[in-house]
């Protein structure tokens, strides 16, 4: 359906005028981003101390209650809020300075540790403290990873998007591969209260980079989202995801590998161990942990050296196929040899589902509550990791944690098949609108948005220097339809970003080479090139309004 005219038999298409200038992507772009960069950095060293503060806290809860469902309860606390409230903080990401709820999420995360300190040392350390400050540690996750992701795009921009998200995947691997072995040195060298205090250093590098970056998370697009942020407004937005199969498809991948696998890896790794054969068990658990935080970080290094995964839909699942396949075989493989490598390669696998699904998902995503659907995404890729402590510890009472990590991977697999056959099957009734891919694709075909056909508008707009801004969609939609075209959205410096990375994102070298074609797909009405001939899109030229230029 044209997205300016509301005509079924009408469809709007991005192409290039002549053989666009496409190359590969440059290995690790978002690198060249001085504040990308420092933020990777603080973000390393944050994820660091989060892990630091659970290998102290947990040692110490064990030690002084020895208490299995208050062990339960820390892995719920720390997802439950990911669960309910993810699109609520995505909501205030879309309204409000990125920076300030970055730096609200770290100033909490220091809180706690504080907390944790005074109580250790003090001695009055109870069950309902503890509870207390485990789910307020839970809150300041959640309250950093939508906002993280907007800033993120606004740093580096669409076409760089899926290496910023890469590397930041591969930085939070690396904090999560030396927050054990961090922890363990400040718990042994310096104590529980000690160790938790030096902790909190940890988390200042970030804050005070919050506190000096140029960037907001709206600078290049401005603040868009008008409507009030409320918690029933927020999940709104599932009913919006569901309309977007490829959107909802993403989502609902992310959530398969949670609650299937999730963090059930980790808590069942040293039941693992015990039973591995080669070497002691204590030397296994060291051995498995080191391999699985290993495979996130050489995952990310080498996927964003060699751009061997391309952004798509078959790469996600492929990708979450090999995460489940490698873990049924770790789940039945007896010597540390075979099982090692396994959970390396399991680490790449998922680092490159979630970096992909997780891309596709903020590249679809309406401007206007780009935050709330990554808040929906962290439901499905965070939250659902509650799920796992269901299908992997509930299940392994009954039969054994190494035979219930293998079914529980093998369904995952499963669903991943059934969810393919499900999206082949879609597509053949109808084509969804496509991925904009920032690996050199040359057009977008499809059915497209308003707000997609007005981001190609503008971008022209960019590329011939039209800068007079617009009296009101409709006045602009006259001026084409007359071929003067003496209005364009590209008037101020945040909608100039805008018109440039909408070119990139499209794959688009030379954005003066774009053309835009609306009407039945036999004849086509064609701008082209503006305002040297005449525009002849009545669609466009009747149905302004639905062009909907912020």
């Amino acid at each position: 359906m044209c997205a300016a005219c509301g005509v079924p038999t009408h469809v709007a298409a991005l192409e290039a005028a002549g053989p666009p200038e496409t190359g590969q992507p440059a290995k690790f772009a978002a690198l060249r981003n001085p504040e990308c960069r420092l933020y990777l950095g603080g973000a390393a060293l944050a994820m660091m101390a989060d892990n630091i503060e659970h290998v102290i806290t947990y040692w110490v809860v064990w030690e002084k209650f020895h208490s299995p469902a208050l062990t339960g309860f820390e892995v719920i606390s720390h997802w439950l809020p990911f669960l309910l409230l993810s699109p609520y903080f995505g909501a205030l990401a879309d309204r409000y300075d990125c920076r300030k709820l970055i730096q609200g999420s770290q100033a909490l995360f220091m809180a706690v540790s504080l907390g944790w300190g005074i109580l250790f040392a003090t001695g009055t350390l109870t069950v309902w403290d503890a509870c207390v400050l485990l789910i307020l540690h839970g809150l300041a996750g959640s309250l950093w990873a939508p906002p993280e992701q907007l800033l993120l795009e606004d740093f580096v921009g669409t076409r760089d998007l899926p290496s910023a998200i890469r590397l930041n995947s591969t930085a939070r691997s690396l904090g999560i591969l030396c927050g054990p072995v961090a922890g363990s040195a400040l718990l042994l060298g310096l104590g529980p209260v000690h160790g938790i205090w030096v902790n909190i250093a940890f988390y200042l590098p970030l804050t005070i980079l919050m506190a000096r970056a140029g960037f907001t998370g709206h600078s290049r697009h401005g603040i868009v989202a008008r409507e009030r942020v409320s918690v029933l407004a927020a999940v709104r937005v599932f009913r919006d995801v569901s309309r977007d199969r490829v959107l909802a498809a993403m989502i609902i991948l992310a959530g398969l590998g949670s609650f299937f696998v999730g963090s059930a890896m980790q808590t069942s790794m040293p039941a693992i161990a015990s039973t591995t054969t080669g070497i002691s068990g204590g030397t296994a658990y060291g051995v498995l942990l080191f391999a699985n935080g290993l495979g996130g970080v050489l995952g990310g290094l080498l996927l964003e050296g060699t751009g061997w995964i391309r952004l798509s839909v078959r790469a996600a699942l492929w990708s979450t196929v090999v995460y489940g396949a490698s873990t049924v075989f770790f789940a039945v493989s007896h010597d540390y040899l075979i099982a090692a490598p396994l959970l390396v390669a399991g680490g790449i696998a998922n680092l490159a589902a979630l970096s992909v699904t997780q891309t596709v998902v903020q590249l679809r995503a309406p401007r206007e509550k780009k935050g709330q659907v990554i808040g929906v995404y962290g439901v499905g890729a965070n939250g659902m990791r509650i799920g796992s402590g269901l299908t992997v510890g509930l299940f392994g009472a009954a039969v054994g944690l190494r035979p219930a990590l293998a079914w529980s991977s093998a369904a995952l697999c499963a669903c991943v098949a059934v969810l393919a056959v499900y999206l082949a099957a879609a597509a053949r009734r109808g084509p969804a609108p496509a991925v904009m891919s920032t690996q050199g694709a040359d057009s977008l075909t499809g059915p497209m948005s308003a707000g997609q056909l007005a981001d190609a508008i503008a971008a022209y707009c960019r590329s011939n220097s039209l800068t007079t801004p617009p009296r009101q969609p409709s006045a602009m939609a006259a001026d084409m339809g007359s071929g003067k075209m003496s209005s364009s959205p590209c008037s101020t410096p945040s909608k100039m970003a805008r018109a440039t990375d909408s070119a990139e994102g499209f794959g688009i070298s030379r954005p003066r080479d774009m053309s835009v074609s609306v009407g039945p797909v036999s004849t086509a009405c064609t701008l082209t090139p503006w305002p040297a001939s005449r525009a002849r899109s009545d669609c466009v030229r009747e149905n302004a309004a639905a062009l909907e230029i912020e």
